[in-house]
């Protein structure tokens, strides 16, 4: 694991000139049975520590955001908040814009915006609450 670990975080770094993660609750998240072994088991920590490593030794910008940053209750088109939502929900609309999010996809539009690197969130908002969705494609 460790092998791929490094092959994996120096093809980042010298792919990209900035690298953005948010900082989650890993250790919270371990609390959870259904998905405890599975964050255990890939070794996050160990990937975020070659990432650093590896952006410092290159040049490359390593950034983290807060855990805290409503990365996926964002609309990453028009900056509406539309609040909680559960871990089940996978796709979901704003109704402030009409558009459609995958919830990942979003999240990594909206990371980026937090760290400095995009301009996409314009912060339009609106007066319309956003509704979520569960995926049936599971």
């Amino acid at each position: 694991m460790t092998d791929f670990l490094h092959k994996l975080s120096t093809k980042i770094i010298r792919e990209n000139q900035t690298v953005v993660l948010e900082d989650l609750n890993v250790s919270g998240m371990i609390k959870n049975r259904k998905l405890s072994r599975a964050i255990s088991d890939l070794g996050w920590r160990t990937f975020r520590t070659f990432l650093e490593g590896k952006a410092e030794k290159y040049g490359s910008d390593f950034r983290v955001i807060n855990r805290w940053e409503p990365t996926s209750q964002i609309c990453s088109n028009c900056g509406f908040k539309g609040g909680k939502l559960d871990l089940k929900v996978r796709e979901w609309e704003c109704l402030n814009c009409g558009a459609k999010h995958d919830r990942d996809e979003n999240a990594a539009i909206n990371i980026l915006v937090a760290g400095g690197q995009s301009e996409t969130l314009n912060g339009r908002g609106g007066k319309r609450k956003t509704t979520a969705s569960g995926s049936s494609s599971q």
